[in-house]
Formats: C-alpha cells, structure tokens, sequence
C-alpha cells in the first residue's frame, strides 16, 4: 500500500535526509523552509519525487485537508533603529519558515498518526 500523506510527511521528519523539513516546539509542530523545500523535495526528477507535485501550494493543501493549521510566530520589535533593523533582517529570513500544527501528529506520540485522516 501506498503511503498517506501524513505518513510521508512523518517519515521526512525522522530521516536525517533532508534539510528544509524538521520538528519544532519540542516535536510538536512541522517546520518547512519552504524555498529549500521547493529545491530539496519538490525539485526533485519524477523518479525521487516524494510528493506527486512540484508546488509548494499543493503540500499546504494536503497541509490543510489532513487538519494542520498554519502557526505565526509574532516578534517583539525593539524600540533602537538599529536593532529594529537588525531584527526585520532576521524576521525576513524568518519569513521563508513556515510552521503547522495538528493535535494528532506528535513526534512523542506516533501512535496518533493513525488518528490523522483527510477531511
């Protein structure tokens, strides 16, 4: 049998394989560096492919149908220029990662993963 969606995506996490996707908040939400991602996964020849896409908007709808929500990560900005500058620099390059979120898919509880079906 073909492997699901959520199954994929929990196998990417756990490889040491690749570089643009991996456990945050303690194991509890996905983080894709999402130009990365685009080289790294979708990029790859038809043979490699993980996914059956080459965009980036079709994993964030499969994202979405299986019940991941989008986390935002809000930063406190400092009051001096320099270091306001300093810190958009870095929320910029922040920009590029992003985060989801679903109950049932926890790196400390795989036996969840079944619980993770399409809407």
């Amino acid at each position: 049998l073909p492997l699901s969606f959520p199954e994929k995506l929990w196998k990417m996490l756990e490889s040491d394989q690749f570089r643009s996707i991996w456990w945050s908040e303690g194991g509890k939400c996905v983080a894709i560096n999402k130009d990365l991602f685009e080289v790294e996964v979708l990029g790859r020849g038809v043979c490699q492919r993980v996914f059956n896409t080459q965009h980036i908007r079709s994993v964030i709808r499969q994202l979405n149908l299986y019940g991941f929500t989008k986390v935002q990560r809000d930063f406190q900005r400092s009051a001096s220029l320099p270091e306001f500058l300093s810190e958009e620099a870095a929320a910029s390059a922040h920009s590029q990662i992003l985060y989801y979120y679903n109950p049932s898919f926890n790196r400390a509880h795989p036996w969840l993963l079944g619980t993770c079906k399409r809407r």
